[in-house]
């Protein structure tokens, strides 16, 4: 069946063939929608980018491209931790041009370059979520007016005033756990900082997909005095609650400021992304669990509908919700802007999405939006 002329007409900034690319096309085209146009992150970093009057816009994430990486980091091996600095400037920038090429010729943007220069620096979001009144965990840089991590000491000298023996420091603009530590101190050659980063000798930081512990000041000092130049966010690290004894928290997705799918990730580290070897876990028994302790599932998944809410202009966030120790209350640890790959996953009950995976939801999301002749922005 032939698209409808009048069908909402996209167009995607994205790596061509990349799943993410593939995957949004694919629902596109089973929504009887024609296939989006896809622009390619190297070209619009190389030439900008062009629209078509009333095409929908979407920004799509520029990662897992080895050329595109180069062109924002200009780290030249993409495992190498540094850099995020140089790629969030040159990427935000980059989407402002977009944004602006789009409003040039009328193209409605799914997702707000302002927003997403919030989304990508967590000292910025965390304070725009703090100042919502959105349960997040205690920061000392948290918002714009927070002085600048320099190094350790800084680090360091945090986690005295804020009489916290345990942290996570952050890459400002960091993704995926890339440069994040779990570091426990209290005092003086009494720190164990739980990481991703692997140090080479000559100093250099790498990701890793194995998780790697550093028991000595020396080492955990070297690899933050490494990464300040970048930015670093430091936040409380809270208890988390258990799922078949091993640590666990939700990502929820949030679509046209809807909740609309959820998953469990566990891990016997205290970084449960899925890449460094956490796992999928039971979503049914931890909805359970929660009601048991008195906390209504409408309530867990309003704590992340508030969150995505800071970010109105923005069509689609993941939002990871913390689970406190018996999963008697939830914080907010970050709002991500492209945190809805998830395969195979589909829609809540009650929804809306029932059935539907991530991106299928958007789609739906878009043509209740941009239906026939309609064309103002989400």
């Amino acid at each position: 069946m032939s698209p409808s002329p009048n069908s909402p007409r996209l167009a995607v900034v994205g790596n061509p063939g990349h799943r993410r690319v593939e995957m949004f096309t694919d629902a596109a085209l089973a929504a009887g929608l024609a296939a989006p146009r896809v622009l390619a992150w190297r070209d619009v970093l190389c030439g900008g980018a062009e629209f078509e009057p009333g095409e929908i816009v979407r920004i799509e994430s520029p990662g897992e491209d080895h050329e595109v990486d180069e062109l924002l980091r200009g780290a030249g091996d993409p495992t190498r931790v540094e850099g995020t600095a140089r790629w969030y400037a040159r990427f935000t920038d980059a989407a402002r041009a977009v944004a602006k090429a789009a409003h040039t010729t009328g193209a409605p943007l799914l997702d707000d370059p302002g927003e997403l220069a919030v989304l990508f620096d967590k000292r910025l979001s965390h304070g725009v979520l703090d100042a919502a009144g959105v349960p997040v965990p205690y920061s000392p840089t948290s918002g714009p007016q927070a002085p600048p991590v320099r190094g350790w000491d800084d680090v360091r000298a945090a986690l005295g005033a804020g009489g916290m023996h345990r942290a996570f420091v952050k890459l400002a603009h960091g993704s995926s756990a890339s440069g994040v530590l779990a570091v426990e101190y209290a005092g003086p050659g009494r720190i164990r900082a739980t990481t991703s980063v692997e140090r080479a000798e000559d100093g250099s930081l790498f990701n890793s997909l194995r998780v790697r512990r550093y028991d000595t000041e020396r080492d955990v000092a070297a690899i933050l005095d490494a990464l300040a130049p970048d930015g670093l966010h430091i936040e409380r690290w809270l208890p988390k609650a258990s799922q078949d004894k091993r640590a666990a928290d939700l990502r929820v997705v949030v679509i046209d400021g809807r909740a609309t799918h959820a998953v469990v990730r566990t891990s016997r580290s205290p970084m449960t992304n899925l890449h460094l070897g956490g796992v999928r876990g039971d979503l049914a028994a931890a909805r359970a669990t929660a009601e048991a302790a008195g906390v209504a599932w409408s309530t867990v998944l309003g704590t992340a509908e508030r969150a995505a809410a800071c970010f109105p202009d923005t069509l689609c966030v993941g939002v990871d919700l913390l689970p406190g120790t018996g999963w008697r209350q939830f914080a907010v640890g970050e709002v991500n802007a492209f945190g809805d790959l998830l395969p195979r996953l589909t829609g809540l009950p009650g929804s809306g999405a029932e059935g539907r995976d991530t991106y299928a939801a958007q789609i739906a999301a878009v043509v209740r939006t941009f239906g026939e002749g309609h064309h103002d922005a989400v």
